[in-house]
């Protein structure tokens, strides 16, 4: 069990663990909640979206989105383990880029997600901590959640509302096994409970 400090600080040699957003209810809430902000809610509704980390969202720039129609993927490669992956359009996802894309007056060599302070800077990943701290707060979410918050949230709702298996999710994020995976996401122990219940015979 891991201690936290009053300021949200792990304990030496210990880490926080941050949680997805369980509830689709949410996940719309937080939706309707940036939806005077093109900028966050293009962050938001990718990251929930696409299962990749916000570091590698960080790094896209407009050029590489702005006229992408749903099924059109972009290749990156992960800035944490190198390995290639792949960005696909959805439908939220090209919804989200048509109207940031209508406000943002941004040239296609700029960053997507840019920071406030001028220049062509992208969001740092302690933005999109404190951003994604002051969203759950706002609707009175429960928890801890950070910049994995989004990512986790993708596998959580794959794997628990369309019973995507483990192994796709597995495949989705580079993982090297189900079980890093299932670590990843925390498995509740009511989930294991409840499971117990089946009757088998």
């Amino acid at each position: 069990m891991v201690t936290i400090s009053n300021r949200n600080h792990p304990v030496k040699g210990s880490r926080i663990t941050v949680e997805p957003i369980r509830e689709l209810a949410d996940i719309k809430r937080i939706k309707r909640l940036l939806s005077h902000n093109p900028r966050d809610l293009l962050l938001f509704v990718l990251g929930c979206n696409s299962g990749l980390r916000a570091g590698d969202l960080l790094k896209l720039k407009v050029a590489a989105i702005q006229s992408l129609a749903v099924g059109d993927v972009v290749n990156i490669i992960e800035g944490k383990t190198g390995k290639q992956n792949v960005l696909v359009i959805n439908e939220e996802i090209r919804k989200a880029i048509n109207t940031y894309m209508k406000m943002c007056k941004c040239d296609e060599g700029n960053f997507l997600f840019l920071s406030n302070k001028g220049e062509n800077r992208p969001l740092t990943i302690q933005s999109v901590n404190r951003m994604i701290k002051t969203w759950c707060r706002a609707i009175k979410l429960k928890g801890n959640f950070g910049a994995h918050t989004l990512r986790k949230t993708w596998g959580y709702v794959q794997r628990v509302h369309f019973k995507v298996p483990f192994e796709i999710i597995t495949k989705r994020y580079n993982h090297s096994a189900p079980t890093v995976t299932m670590r990843y996401l925390g498995i509740q122990e009511k989930e294991v409970y409840a499971t117990l219940m089946h009757n088998i015979g």
